[in-house]
């Protein structure tokens, strides 16, 4: 996982052809998660609309991402009322750059997946801040409070 200080990969491109080079200047909260519209990626995602203008006020841009298609985050945009982009990494590149793609445990079983983790990026494209294992409930009111404490 990418450590605090460390450049962001700026040049990775998701589906669309979408790149962190593209907000370079501006801070950025990227936001990992598994899978759209299911419970806990659900609250994370409401937690981030509930608190978009105060983000977006405090000159942050908000960006999900996860390996979901282009029409699956559509439709979870819409029926959520989501005012921030998700970004669609099918081949996991982005995830990969940023260390939250890997082996995961479930109930015993092994898979491929996802870490929930969210990254503040400053406007010079450095991490300026990581929290790994997120809890969902909430999390847009800390990642707010930091881009406070940040900017």
């Amino acid at each position: 996982m990418l450590k605090v200080w460390k450049k962001a990969p700026l040049g990775v491109k998701v589906e669309g052809g979408k790149s962190l080079a593209d907000h370079l200047g501006k801070w950025v909260v990227v936001y990992f998660y598994p899978k759209d519209d299911t419970p806990g990626c659900t609250v994370e995602a409401e937690s981030f609309r509930d608190e978009h203008g105060k983000i977006k006020k405090s000159g942050a841009v908000v960006i999900g991402v996860s390996k979901d298609s282009e029409r699956s985050h559509q439709k979870f945009i819409e029926k959520f009322g989501l005012p921030f982009g998700l970004w669609s990494d099918p081949e996991h590149k982005l995830m990969e750059a940023f260390g939250v793609w890997g082996e995961r445990k479930f109930m015993g079983r092994s898979y491929m997946g996802t870490s929930r983790s969210t990254f503040i990026v400053n406007k010079d494209g450095k991490i300026a801040y990581v929290w790994e294992k997120v809890k969902p409930e909430g999390h847009a009111k800390e990642v707010l409070e930091k881009l406070k404490e940040l900017s």
